[in-house]
């Protein structure tokens, strides 16, 4: 939540080389709505000059069909009752006749319509988040006020259809009504004098939480990969060592529920591919024991690694993070104790840690809302399934690998690279705004500007799946650039930590001048916290000295000299668009 003080100041710090446009369109005046969004959007992309522009008063259907040529990262449609029907606005004085209710129900049929077909056009060009009318209908009937009117119901009927049709089109997401309703309660979204006064309708708090979660609704903050939780009186109740393997409980039966319910949105979160791990002072036989119960909701084959001990929690988390080969600042840490919590914070600077409120089901309900949130996603990909597993088998790797059982353990991989072209693939653009530790400059891009990237006719954009006999990672790197003449320039290149140890890295490189046919390859690099592996990468060739920025220079002949024997079958799709 921010005040409205606070968002007029957060506005003045609206400036930056890059430049953003978000499109607010609304059938009232959007007065503090505007200034709301525009400082989340501030928020979201610090360092940015951020515009907010608005349509024509009374005019949402013009003035979505005029933002298609605006140029705009992304649309913030908001649809109030009046913008379907004039005679549902409480500044009009058409009437509320009975003899006309049947035309205001055609009247907001044939609008929806009409809606759907201008959003729709407006998601080609960009993405578009909406927002359903939060306000109430004005007192149309003749019905007692606790009885609810035939007319609602219909009218409601064909917004919640025309909402279903519209949320089922590319590029379009609709504000969760539920989120809506925790973040503004009902009775205190309508502000009548303002809206008589100045055509304004919302209080204060009800803009800021439209501005709130419309901004991010439309430009979602990257999902956290991993969580980290704690057992006992959190996984579930009573204490493991005391009550013994069938003296724990998370069930109705034994007041216990809320532990039921948080094993649950654990297992439902590994699903959907985050990775959950366990780390727990406590006896491994009984836990193993107890993971193994019949009626527990968390499988054992759904949580990687294990680490159960009696040593401090954090090397048991920074353990987890090694396995996982991720950043801490990536990863939740639940647990009942605040002092565990505060010993992980400081030995692992960037992780969330999350008190699990054992003594409260409300707070635990609570607590389960915040995880959705952190870990929420969209879409649910074929690599999110796979990672788990790739995991597991990349730990098999490292360990074969560290142990040097044979000199050409790389050959027996088996490992295969497949190359294509990208396109508008989404698992590409995911790739490249999520991956820290391979990645050459750090630059993240919005769905505009990738979608733009991805359509321009001189340059390439690639994507590249491997697998191997520990089984498949998926989509695991992307590189893009252009030609000049014998030169090569790569200004996008980033890979999963996933795969690091198989030198694709190299073969990727390869087949990049096999492609394109340059003399040289010009990296486009940018040193960040987090890119070591790249940078360790790049020094293979020494090109990485006291340079944190700017073009590194590889020629083939150096790439050929000091590139590794490489193993790999190649499945090569991809040819550059513009070849030299």
């Amino acid at each position: 939540m921010v005040r409205l003080g606070e968002a007029l100041q957060l506005i003045g710090q609206s400036a930056g080389e890059r430049k953003m446009n978000v499109p607010l369109l609304c059938g009232f005046v959007p007065l503090h709505l505007e200034t709301f969004v525009k400082a989340y959007l501030t928020l979201r992309f610090p360092g940015t000059d951020v515009s907010v522009s608005t349509g024509l008063y009374g005019d949402l259907e013009g003035s979505v069909r005029r933002a298609r040529g605006s140029g705009g990262d992304g649309a913030i449609v908001v649809i109030e009752w009046s913008d379907l029907d004039q005679r549902l606005s409480f500044r009009a004085s058409a009437g509320w006749k009975i003899e006309t209710l049947d035309d205001v129900v055609a009247q907001v049929k044939e609008k929806c319509q009409r809606l759907e077909v201008g959003l729709a056009e407006l998601a080609e060009t960009m993405p578009v988040v909406l927002i359903a009318p939060g306000l109430g209908l004005p007192p149309l009937t003749h019905m007692p006020a606790g009885q609810a009117s035939s007319l609602e119901l219909e009218l409601d009927v064909i917004l919640a259809q025309f909402l279903e049709r519209v949320c089922d089109k590319d590029g379009i997401r609709l504000v969760s009504r539920a989120a809506l309703d925790l973040r503004s309660p009902a009775a205190g979204r309508h502000d009548v004098r303002m809206d008589l006064s100045t055509g304004f309708p919302y209080s204060v708090a009800h803009a800021d939480a439209v501005a709130e979660l419309s901004v991010s609704c439309l430009f979602p903050a990257l999902p956290k990969k991993g969580l980290i939780t704690d057992l006992d009186e959190t996984l579930w109740k009573g204490i493991l060592g005391d009550a013994g393997v069938d003296g724990v409980s998370w069930s109705l039966a034994e007041k216990s529920q809320a532990y039921a319910l948080y094993q649950q949105t654990i297992a439902s979160l590994a699903d959907s591919g985050v990775l959950v791990a366990i780390a727990s002072k406590n006896d491994k036989e009984m836990v193993a024991a107890a993971l193994q119960r019949s009626d527990i909701l968390l499988q054992s084959s759904q949580i990687f690694p294990i680490e159960v001990g009696w040593g401090a929690k954090s090397e048991a988390v920074g353990r987890i993070l090694e396995a996982w080969n991720i950043g801490a600042d990536s990863v939740v840490f639940v647990d009942d104790s605040p002092l565990e919590l505060a010993e992980v914070e400081d030995k692992h600077p960037g992780i969330e840690c999350l008190r699990f409120p054992s003594d409260d089901p409300a707070a635990i309900l609570s607590l389960l809302w915040q995880l959705r949130a952190r870990f929420g996603k969209s879409e649910i990909r074929d690599e999110d399934r796979l990672r788990l597993k790739s995991l597991r088998d990349s730990a098999a790797v490292r360990q074969e690998s560290a142990a040097k059982l044979s000199g050409d353990f790389l050959a027996r991989l088996n490992g295969k690279i497949t190359l294509e072209a990208a396109g508008e693939d989404g698992r590409a653009f995911e790739l490249v705004n999520k991956t820290n530790q391979f990645n050459l400059n750090g630059r993240r891009y919005t769905e505009v500007e990738w979608k733009a990237l991805a359509q321009r006719t001189a340059g390439f954009l690639a994507i590249a799946s491997y697998e191997d006999r520990f089984g498949p990672l998926g989509k695991i790197a992307v590189l893009a650039g252009h030609c000049e003449k014998q030169v090569c320039h790569v200004d996008v290149w980033v890979m999963s930590c996933r795969a690091f140890s198989r030198q694709i890295e190299f073969q990727i490189i390869k087949q990049l001048f096999h492609n394109t046919g340059a003399s040289q390859i010009r990296f486009h690099f940018q040193q960040t916290p987090r890119n070591g592996p790249l940078q360790s990468f790049l020094s293979e060739f020494a090109l990485v000295t006291s340079l944190t920025e700017g073009e590194l220079c590889l020629p083939v002949e150096q790439f050929d000299r000091l590139c590794p024997p490489l193993f790999h079958q190649v499945n090569d799709k991809w040819t550059p668009l513009e070849r030299n």
